[in-house]
């Protein structure tokens, strides 16, 4: 098991930028493959981005492609999500994940989950 700790949320305007961090304890981060998910009210968990072991592979929803960008950094345990350009439809809790090795986009294949960071863009 890995412990996940999500940071960076907050209050923002449409159009601001923000950066969300994950920092990962428990276990060596370079043997789980990592994904950004959210979840609005009402709304089901979904697939923000994700990223392989070593981070030589991404993957964005189309809803946040071009706009985001995930980023992990092994030596300090971290995983990172740079968020550009955000509109009200961002407005969600932030979940970072992980599971051992492949990355995958649905969310009930991560077995690791942080407790969540809010994320309000006000339009």
């Amino acid at each position: 098991q890995v412990q996940l700790v999500e940071s960076g949320g907050g209050l923002v305007q449409a159009g601001d930028s923000l950066r969300l961090s994950c920092v990962a304890s428990g276990r060596a981060l370079s043997n789980y493959a990592m994904g950004w998910f959210r979840q609005a009210p009402g709304k089901e968990r979904e697939v923000v981005a994700t990223i392989s072991t070593r981070g030589g592979t991404t993957y964005y929803s189309d809803s946040v492609k071009g706009r985001f960008e995930i980023d992990r950094d092994n030596a300090k345990s971290t995983l990172y999500l740079q968020m550009d350009s955000l509109n009200a439809e961002d407005t969600a809790v932030y979940y970072c994940a992980a599971r051992r090795l492949t990355t995958a986009t649905l969310a009930d294949l991560y077995d690791n989950w942080g407790q969540g960071t809010q994320v309000t863009v006000s339009s």
